[in-house]
């Protein structure tokens, strides 16, 4: 059974039909994709929205929908994703976060980012979690930095054409020892 994630200021919870509407915009924003290689329409938005619905469902933890607390807005998702084995680069869970633009700058991805490792190490007890990032997007690297994530290597990404900008990427991991060891954990 899925189980909410708590912090101070946000709700880390299963995704509902509310999240739907403004998903499709944030899926849909420049900014927001400005590190992916295309935007989604609303049917492919609704599609990867209801994906990550079924793998919480399936596993009991995922990219869970963020909420602020004190209004219970949606703000975008932060959690673990898994991903093929044919992915070779992701030899353990995935952590990730997109937020809506007005949301950023607040410590918001951090704070999700945070309580998702937490919960990772402790609860469920995973060794390892990567995180990656197309090698232009600081912003999501200085988060990965301020968890405690280290830099381990970068890529060329397999499924983002060798010409283009968004190809070459950074990957970070923490292993469960390490994380245990860091202060603010």
């Amino acid at each position: 059974m899925p189980i909410n994630l708590a912090t101070p200021r946000l709700i880390l919870r299963q995704w509902q039909d509310s999240d739907t509407v403004p998903f499709i915009h944030m899926c849909a924003d420049d900014d927001v994709m400005r590190y992916f290689p295309s935007k989604l329409d609303a049917s492919e938005a609704t599609a990867f929205m209801q994906r990550l619905h079924d793998a919480i469902e399936i596993r009991g933890w995922g990219l869970y929908a963020v909420e602020l607390k004190a209004t219970g807005e949606f703000i975008g998702f932060i959690g673990l994703h898994v991903h093929p084995p044919e992915f070779e680069i992701a030899d353990a869970p995935e952590i990730g976060w997109r937020l809506l633009p007005q949301y950023w700058h607040q410590g918001y991805a951090t704070e999700g980012a945070k309580a998702v490792l937490k919960h990772a190490f402790r609860n469920l007890r995973l060794d390892k979690v990567i995180s990656f990032t197309a090698s232009l997007n600081t912003p999501s690297e200085r988060v990965m930095q301020r968890i405690g994530m280290e830099k381990v290597r970068e890529f060329n990404h397999p499924l983002v054409p060798a010409d283009h900008p968004l190809n070459r990427h950074v990957l970070y991991e923490v292993q469960r020892s390490d994380y245990l060891h860091i202060p603010f954990c």
